[in-house]
């Protein structure tokens, strides 16, 4: 299994960098985690329209979801130039209802389900995205209902935190994974809202440690904050063999 990440800004853009979006490949099968503002450009880099399985959408933040609408305009109008993929679009429950009610703003009521396969995940329930088998689980995320994703393929797994406060589940999620890609967002957890929606570098360290995952790789951190050399920092373009 390999990840390669597209994009790794906080809720605001690091300068040059993407929102929120992972590709996890295994065995010829690739999936998307998040797809925020900016990663459908840095995809376009590589081919001139991306070509994957699935996108799987943890929350509805904007970070973490917003160029699903681009993509939705590019197929739109590249699509007389010759077929463009269909991909699965995994979503939160309700998230078809949601993105109807947006549709419906934007121009066409079903405009995401034209453009991608929509299926609704529900929380500890896996579901297949080819070779690979991603099981959902609730974080805190201030009062938002918001998912961690928990990656396998032929014994290798991935653990991706999306956004979560401090918790159990959290631990859960990347319990002896072979890597943990977890948000560091804040300098310091009393700086957070109430309830709690991030994690402060040390609060991620924890939870690392707390889970007995094999590597951390570190995420969603802002520029502006300092990163000591001993934890290893996401950045656009990172590819890592997990």
């Amino acid at each position: 299994m390999r990840l390669t990440v597209i994009g790794s800004s906080p809720a605001w853009p690091n300068p040059g960098s993407a929102h929120s979006g992972y590709m996890v490949e295994a065995d010829g099968s690739r999936a998307l985690l998040d797809c925020g503002p900016g990663v459908l450009a840095r995809l376009r880099e590589r081919s001139t329209w991306p070509d994957v399985d699935a996108i799987a959408i943890t929350h509805w933040h904007l970070d973490h979801w917003g160029d699903l609408v681009p993509w939705v305009w590019g197929t739109f109008y590249l699509e007389p130039n010759g077929p463009i993929p269909k991909p699965a679009l995994f979503v939160p429950p309700r998230g078809g209802e949601y993105l109807r009610a947006l549709g419906e703003r934007l121009g066409f009521p079903d405009m995401f389900e034209r453009t991608f396969h929509l299926f609704e995940y529900e929380g500890g329930m896996p579901f297949e995205i080819g070779r690979l088998v991603v099981t959902p689980k609730r974080v805190p995320h201030y009062r938002l209902e918001t998912y961690a994703f928990r990656v396998q393929s032929e014994g290798a797994v991935l653990a991706y935190s999306g956004d979560s406060a401090p918790s159990q589940e959290l631990v859960d999620v990347a319990r002896d994974a072979d890597l943990f890609v977890c948000e560091a967002t804040l300098q310091r957890g009393e700086l957070d809202g109430e309830p709690r929606g991030h994690l402060s570098l040390d609060e991620c360290v924890e939870a690392f440690e707390a889970s007995r995952a094999r590597r951390l790789l570190v995420t969603h951190r802002p520029r502006e904050l300092a990163t000591p050399d001993e934890y290893e920092l996401a950045y656009d373009g990172l590819e890592v063999e997990v």
